[in-house]
Protein backbone atom coordinates (compact mmCIF):
# COMPACT_ATOMS: atom_id res chain seq x y z
CA UNK A 1 0.00 0.00 0.00
CA UNK A 2 1.47 3.36 -1.03
CA UNK A 3 1.96 6.05 1.55
CA UNK A 4 0.25 9.42 1.10
CA UNK A 5 -0.02 12.71 3.03
CA UNK A 6 -1.47 11.84 6.43
CA UNK A 7 -3.86 13.78 8.64
CA UNK A 8 -4.48 12.77 12.24
CA UNK A 9 -7.41 13.18 14.61
CA UNK A 10 -6.27 15.67 17.27
CA UNK A 11 -6.44 14.86 20.97
CA UNK A 12 -8.02 17.63 23.05
CA UNK A 13 -6.64 18.39 26.50
CA UNK A 14 -8.56 20.12 29.28
CA UNK A 15 -6.34 22.62 31.07
CA UNK A 16 -7.31 24.87 33.96
CA UNK A 17 -5.84 27.75 31.95
CA UNK A 18 -7.47 26.77 28.63
CA UNK A 19 -9.89 28.92 26.64
CA UNK A 20 -11.96 28.67 23.46
CA UNK A 21 -9.61 29.89 20.71
CA UNK A 22 -8.86 26.38 19.48
CA UNK A 23 -12.50 26.28 18.39
CA UNK A 24 -13.14 29.91 17.51
CA UNK A 25 -9.82 30.74 15.83
CA UNK A 26 -8.54 27.35 14.63
CA UNK A 27 -11.93 25.85 13.79
CA UNK A 28 -11.63 22.79 16.00
CA UNK A 29 -14.79 20.95 17.01
CA UNK A 30 -13.99 20.11 20.61
CA UNK A 31 -17.03 19.61 22.85
CA UNK A 32 -15.55 20.22 26.29
CA UNK A 33 -14.77 23.57 27.91
CA UNK A 34 -11.32 25.01 28.70
CA UNK A 35 -9.42 23.05 26.08
CA UNK A 36 -5.86 24.29 26.41
CA UNK A 37 -4.05 21.96 24.03
CA UNK A 38 -4.74 20.19 20.76
CA UNK A 39 -2.24 17.38 20.29
CA UNK A 40 -2.05 17.25 16.52
CA UNK A 41 0.55 14.55 15.93
CA UNK A 42 1.56 12.46 18.93
CA UNK A 43 3.38 9.22 19.68
CA UNK A 44 3.33 9.76 23.45
CA UNK A 45 2.50 6.49 25.20
CA UNK A 46 -1.22 6.32 25.86
CA UNK A 47 -1.80 9.53 23.88
CA UNK A 48 -1.25 8.43 20.29
CA UNK A 49 -3.08 10.25 17.54
CA UNK A 50 -4.82 8.15 14.86
CA UNK A 51 -4.72 8.65 11.10
CA UNK A 52 -7.91 10.41 10.02
CA UNK A 53 -7.80 10.15 6.22
CA UNK A 54 -7.49 7.49 3.54
CA UNK A 55 -6.86 3.77 3.65
CA UNK A 56 -4.63 3.98 6.76
CA UNK A 57 -7.35 5.56 8.90
CA UNK A 58 -7.20 4.44 12.53
CA UNK A 59 -3.49 3.58 12.49
CA UNK A 60 -1.07 5.02 15.05
CA UNK A 61 2.38 6.38 14.23
CA UNK A 62 3.91 3.36 15.95
CA UNK A 63 1.98 1.00 13.69
CA UNK A 64 2.89 2.99 10.60
CA UNK A 65 6.60 3.14 11.42
CA UNK A 66 6.67 -0.58 12.22
CA UNK A 67 5.23 -1.28 8.78
CA UNK A 68 6.87 1.36 6.59
CA UNK A 69 10.04 2.17 8.55
CA UNK A 70 12.34 4.56 6.63
CA UNK A 71 9.75 4.95 3.87
CA UNK A 72 7.68 6.92 6.37
CA UNK A 73 10.26 8.73 8.50
CA UNK A 74 13.53 8.61 6.53
CA UNK A 75 16.56 6.34 6.85
CA UNK A 76 18.52 8.45 9.35
CA UNK A 77 15.46 9.04 11.52
CA UNK A 78 14.56 5.35 11.55
CA UNK A 79 18.14 4.32 12.34
CA UNK A 80 18.20 6.71 15.31
CA UNK A 81 14.68 6.37 16.73
CA UNK A 82 13.36 3.04 15.45
CA UNK A 83 9.58 2.82 15.86
CA UNK A 84 9.46 5.91 18.11
CA UNK A 85 8.29 9.08 16.37
CA UNK A 86 10.58 11.88 17.57
CA UNK A 87 8.26 14.93 17.51
CA UNK A 88 5.08 16.04 19.25
CA UNK A 89 3.05 18.76 17.53
CA UNK A 90 0.53 20.90 19.42
CA UNK A 91 -1.61 24.00 19.28
CA UNK A 92 -1.94 25.73 22.68
CA UNK A 93 -4.50 28.30 23.84
CA UNK A 94 -3.81 30.08 27.13
CA UNK A 95 -6.78 32.07 28.41
CA UNK A 96 -4.93 32.52 31.69
CA UNK A 97 -1.18 32.09 32.34
CA UNK A 98 0.45 28.68 32.41
CA UNK A 99 2.58 27.67 35.36
CA UNK A 100 6.25 28.66 35.41
CA UNK A 101 8.06 25.51 34.31
CA UNK A 102 11.19 23.91 32.93
CA UNK A 103 12.01 20.70 31.04
CA UNK A 104 14.90 18.24 31.51
CA UNK A 105 17.38 17.27 28.81
CA UNK A 106 17.61 13.82 27.24
CA UNK A 107 20.03 12.30 29.77
CA UNK A 108 18.08 13.28 32.89
CA UNK A 109 14.71 12.55 31.27
CA UNK A 110 15.88 9.08 30.26
CA UNK A 111 17.28 8.33 33.72
CA UNK A 112 14.33 9.67 35.70
CA UNK A 113 11.36 9.08 33.39
CA UNK A 114 12.49 6.74 30.58
CA UNK A 115 11.62 9.56 28.19
CA UNK A 116 13.15 11.94 25.70
CA UNK A 117 13.97 15.40 26.97
CA UNK A 118 11.82 18.29 25.87
CA UNK A 119 13.44 20.87 23.64
CA UNK A 120 10.65 22.90 22.06
CA UNK A 121 9.75 26.01 20.10
CA UNK A 122 6.78 28.36 20.00
CA UNK A 123 5.30 30.17 17.03
CA UNK A 124 2.77 32.79 18.13
CA UNK A 125 -0.39 32.63 16.00
CA UNK A 126 -2.61 35.06 17.90
CA UNK A 127 -2.12 37.26 20.95
CA UNK A 128 -4.20 39.76 22.87
CA UNK A 129 -2.90 43.34 22.89
CA UNK A 130 -1.24 43.05 26.29
CA UNK A 131 -0.12 39.42 25.98
CA UNK A 132 3.31 38.35 27.12
CA UNK A 133 5.37 35.25 27.64
CA UNK A 134 8.02 34.40 30.19
CA UNK A 135 11.32 33.06 28.92
CA UNK A 136 14.55 32.93 30.90
CA UNK A 137 15.73 35.28 33.65
CA UNK A 138 16.32 39.02 33.73
CA UNK A 139 19.31 38.80 36.09
CA UNK A 140 22.08 36.37 36.90
CA UNK A 141 21.17 33.85 39.58
CA UNK A 142 22.80 30.95 41.36
CA UNK A 143 21.05 27.88 42.71
CA UNK A 144 21.15 29.51 46.14
CA UNK A 145 19.74 32.89 45.08
CA UNK A 146 17.11 31.17 42.95
CA UNK A 147 16.02 29.04 45.93
CA UNK A 148 15.80 32.24 47.96
CA UNK A 149 13.47 33.80 45.38
CA UNK A 150 11.25 30.72 45.58
CA UNK A 151 11.23 30.80 49.37
CA UNK A 152 10.30 34.49 49.42
CA UNK A 153 7.70 34.04 46.65
CA UNK A 154 9.47 36.69 44.57
CA UNK A 155 10.33 34.48 41.62
CA UNK A 156 8.23 36.56 39.20
CA UNK A 157 10.50 39.54 39.84
CA UNK A 158 13.54 37.83 38.29
CA UNK A 159 11.85 36.28 35.27
CA UNK A 160 12.23 37.78 31.79
CA UNK A 161 8.86 38.89 30.39
CA UNK A 162 8.40 39.56 26.68
CA UNK A 163 5.51 41.36 25.04
CA UNK A 164 4.44 39.16 22.15
CA UNK A 165 2.30 39.28 19.02
CA UNK A 166 1.42 37.09 16.06
CA UNK A 167 4.48 36.03 14.09
CA UNK A 168 6.91 35.93 17.02
CA UNK A 169 8.99 32.78 17.44
CA UNK A 170 10.90 31.51 20.46
CA UNK A 171 13.20 28.55 21.03
CA UNK A 172 12.80 26.95 24.45
CA UNK A 173 15.74 24.59 25.02
CA UNK A 174 15.78 22.23 27.97
CA UNK A 175 16.75 24.03 31.15
CA UNK A 176 15.20 27.37 30.15
CA UNK A 177 12.48 28.51 32.56
CA UNK A 178 9.37 29.61 30.65
CA UNK A 179 5.61 30.13 30.65
CA UNK A 180 2.93 31.08 28.14
CA UNK A 181 1.00 34.14 29.24
CA UNK A 182 -2.71 34.89 29.11
CA UNK A 183 -4.22 35.62 25.70
CA UNK A 184 -1.65 33.68 23.65
CA UNK A 185 -2.47 31.10 20.97
CA UNK A 186 0.56 29.30 19.57
CA UNK A 187 1.92 26.32 17.68
CA UNK A 188 4.39 24.21 19.65
CA UNK A 189 6.95 21.86 18.12
CA UNK A 190 8.80 19.67 20.58
CA UNK A 191 10.51 16.39 21.21
CA UNK A 192 8.13 13.54 21.99
CA UNK A 193 7.94 14.00 25.73
CA UNK A 194 5.33 14.86 28.34
CA UNK A 195 7.84 15.60 31.11
CA UNK A 196 7.39 19.01 32.72
CA UNK A 197 8.72 20.34 36.02
CA UNK A 198 6.31 22.93 37.43
CA UNK A 199 8.09 25.43 39.70
CA UNK A 200 5.44 28.09 40.37
CA UNK A 201 1.68 28.12 39.79
CA UNK A 202 0.33 31.33 41.36
CA UNK A 203 -1.14 29.25 44.23
CA UNK A 204 -4.10 28.45 41.98
CA UNK A 205 -6.74 25.84 42.70
CA UNK A 206 -7.88 23.71 39.76
CA UNK A 207 -11.68 23.70 39.87
CA UNK A 208 -11.70 20.24 38.26
CA UNK A 209 -9.87 18.76 41.26
CA UNK A 210 -10.39 21.34 44.00
CA UNK A 211 -6.66 21.25 44.70
CA UNK A 212 -3.50 23.15 43.89
CA UNK A 213 -1.26 21.46 41.38
CA UNK A 214 1.91 19.62 42.31
CA UNK A 215 5.21 21.49 42.10
CA UNK A 216 8.50 19.82 41.20
CA UNK A 217 11.13 22.18 42.61
CA UNK A 218 13.49 19.49 43.86
CA UNK A 219 13.59 17.87 40.43
CA UNK A 220 13.87 21.22 38.65
CA UNK A 221 16.84 22.57 40.59
CA UNK A 222 19.38 20.35 38.81
CA UNK A 223 17.83 21.14 35.42
CA UNK A 224 17.57 24.94 35.32
CA UNK A 225 19.95 26.96 33.16
CA UNK A 226 20.56 30.24 35.02
CA UNK A 227 22.33 31.98 32.13
CA UNK A 228 20.93 35.33 30.98
CA UNK A 229 20.78 36.09 27.25
CA UNK A 230 20.57 39.40 25.40
CA UNK A 231 17.66 38.23 23.27
CA UNK A 232 15.21 35.33 23.36
CA UNK A 233 13.07 36.08 20.33
CA UNK A 234 14.12 34.49 17.02
CA UNK A 235 14.77 36.85 14.12
CA UNK A 236 13.89 35.51 10.68
CA UNK A 237 13.21 36.52 7.10
CA UNK A 238 9.85 35.83 5.50
CA UNK A 239 10.27 36.08 1.76
CA UNK A 240 7.09 34.94 -0.03
CA UNK A 241 6.74 31.55 -1.73
CA UNK A 242 9.92 30.03 -0.35
CA UNK A 243 11.08 28.22 2.79
CA UNK A 244 12.57 30.70 5.26
CA UNK A 245 14.61 29.32 8.15
CA UNK A 246 12.77 29.78 11.42
CA UNK A 247 14.35 27.67 14.18
CA UNK A 248 16.87 24.93 13.40
CA UNK A 249 18.16 22.74 16.23
CA UNK A 250 19.69 19.30 16.71
CA UNK A 251 16.17 18.06 17.55
CA UNK A 252 14.11 19.49 14.67
CA UNK A 253 14.20 22.07 11.93
CA UNK A 254 11.41 24.53 11.25
CA UNK A 255 10.83 26.94 8.37
CA UNK A 256 8.06 29.41 7.59
CA UNK A 257 6.39 29.82 4.21
CA UNK A 258 4.01 32.59 3.21
CA UNK A 259 2.41 31.45 -0.04
CA UNK A 260 0.38 33.56 -2.47
CA UNK A 261 0.95 31.55 -5.66
CA UNK A 262 1.48 27.94 -6.68
CA UNK A 263 4.89 26.58 -5.74
CA UNK A 264 6.66 23.24 -6.15
CA UNK A 265 8.56 21.54 -3.36
CA UNK A 266 11.36 18.97 -3.69
CA UNK A 267 12.30 17.10 -0.50
CA UNK A 268 14.59 14.52 -2.08
CA UNK A 269 17.61 15.95 -0.26
CA UNK A 270 16.50 15.87 3.37
CA UNK A 271 15.86 12.15 4.18
CA UNK A 272 13.05 12.93 6.63
CA UNK A 273 9.32 13.13 6.97
CA UNK A 274 7.93 16.69 6.71
CA UNK A 275 5.12 18.14 8.82
CA UNK A 276 3.03 21.09 7.71
CA UNK A 277 1.18 23.22 10.27
CA UNK A 278 -1.18 25.64 8.57
CA UNK A 279 -1.19 28.81 10.64
CA UNK A 280 -3.27 30.90 8.23
CA UNK A 281 -5.29 30.51 5.02
CA UNK A 282 -6.02 27.37 3.03
CA UNK A 283 -4.06 25.33 0.50
CA UNK A 284 -4.25 22.36 -1.83
CA UNK A 285 -1.37 19.89 -1.95
CA UNK A 286 -1.07 18.02 -5.23
CA UNK A 287 0.97 14.81 -5.17
CA UNK A 288 1.25 11.58 -7.15
CA UNK A 289 -1.23 10.13 -4.64
CA UNK A 290 -3.84 12.81 -5.34
CA UNK A 291 -4.94 16.17 -3.99
CA UNK A 292 -5.08 16.97 -0.28
CA UNK A 293 -6.51 20.03 1.45
CA UNK A 294 -4.95 21.89 4.35
CA UNK A 295 -6.46 24.86 6.16
CA UNK A 296 -5.75 27.04 9.17
CA UNK A 297 -5.54 24.97 12.33
CA UNK A 298 -4.74 21.70 10.54
CA UNK A 299 -1.54 19.68 10.33
CA UNK A 300 -0.36 17.11 7.83
CA UNK A 301 2.50 14.61 7.71
CA UNK A 302 4.32 14.02 4.43
CA UNK A 303 6.06 10.62 4.37
CA UNK A 304 9.77 10.67 3.61
CA UNK A 305 9.11 8.73 0.40
CA UNK A 306 6.99 11.59 -0.95
CA UNK A 307 9.58 13.94 -2.38
CA UNK A 308 7.70 16.11 -4.85
CA UNK A 309 4.48 18.08 -4.57
CA UNK A 310 2.79 21.26 -5.67
CA UNK A 311 1.19 23.67 -3.22
CA UNK A 312 -1.61 25.92 -4.45
CA UNK A 313 -3.17 28.46 -2.04
CA UNK A 314 -6.80 29.52 -2.30
CA UNK A 315 -5.75 32.77 -0.59
CA UNK A 316 -2.52 34.07 0.91
CA UNK A 317 -1.58 31.37 3.36
CA UNK A 318 1.09 30.56 5.90
CA UNK A 319 2.54 27.23 6.94
CA UNK A 320 5.27 26.00 9.21
CA UNK A 321 7.44 23.31 7.62
CA UNK A 322 9.05 20.91 10.11
CA UNK A 323 11.46 18.05 9.60
CA UNK A 324 14.46 16.33 11.18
Amino acid sequence: MSLYPLKFTPISKYRMWGGDKLNTVLNKQFDQQQVGESWEISDVKGEQTLVANGSLSGKTLKELISTYQSELVGTNVYDKFGADFPLLIKFIDAKTPLSIQVHPHDHIAKKRHDSFGKNEMWYIMDADDDAEIIVGFNKELTKESYAEQLQNETLLEVLNKEQTSAGDAFYIPTGRVHAIGAGVLLAEIQQTSDVTYRIYDYNRVDKATGKTRELHNDLALDVIDFAVHDSYKTKYDNKPNTSNQLIHTDYFRSNILTIDQSIKKDYSGIDSFVIYLCTDGALELITDQGSFSLKKGETLLLPASLNHLKITPSQESEILEVYM
